[in-house]
């Protein structure tokens, strides 16, 4: 249950009213109401990333449910993994992102993508080890779309681990369209 109560959007202003019209009725963004315009500015960058990155949207999605898996965070990791499923994630990779970077249905460069993740996320700079291999395989563009991704979600997890937000009921979940996307 959330810590502090969600916020109503009819009482948005400012550029947080304009940015309610956009967005669907996810309890992240109704917590988020208190913000105000911190609100649109959050998730126009979370649309920067879902919607005009290079990266990968298949390694973006590890990254980020492995980013929720390793903060905790319930509500992150299970609308990411609907995003991941949507993409046409193989349910087979969504449950190996929880055992970690060794399990066998990824192939190398997801691989390296999960010890990349869990690298930054320990240790906030990634190693030698883990980024070097990742660099041979993506562009300078890529390897920065994802230290922004794994940044913006570690943000978004503890945001939503401090105010207790709640995964919406079952049946009641907007739907999402990102590129990619299955229909």
């Amino acid at each position: 249950m959330a810590r502090i109560p969600y916020f109503d959007p009819a009482k948005a202003e400012g550029r947080a009213k304009e940015a309610y019209k956009k967005l669907p009725p996810l309890n992240i963004f109704k917590m988020m109401g208190h913000s105000g315009d911190m609100l649109d500015s959050f998730t126009k960058f979370g649309n920067a990333i879902l919607m005009h990155a290079k990266l990968d949207p298949i390694l973006r999605e590890i990254a980020i449910v492995r980013v929720g898996v390793l903060k905790k965070a319930k509500y992150e990791v299970h609308q990411h993994e609907r995003i991941s499923r949507q993409l046409g994630m193989p349910e087979e990779t969504i449950k190996a992102i929880h055992e970690g970077p060794d399990a066998k249905a990824f192939n190398e460069l997801e691989r390296l993508v999960m010890r990349f993740t869990d690298d930054v996320v320990a240790n906030t700079r990634a190693s030698d080890a883990t980024f070097n291999p990742l660099l041979e395989k993506l562009s300078y563009k890529e390897m920065q779309e994802l230290v922004i991704t794994i940044g913006f979600y570690t943000t978004a997890c503890y945001f939503l681990e401090t105010f207790d937000v709640d995964i919406e009921e079952k049946g009641k979940e907007p739907s999402v369209k990102l590129p990619g996307m299955k229909a």
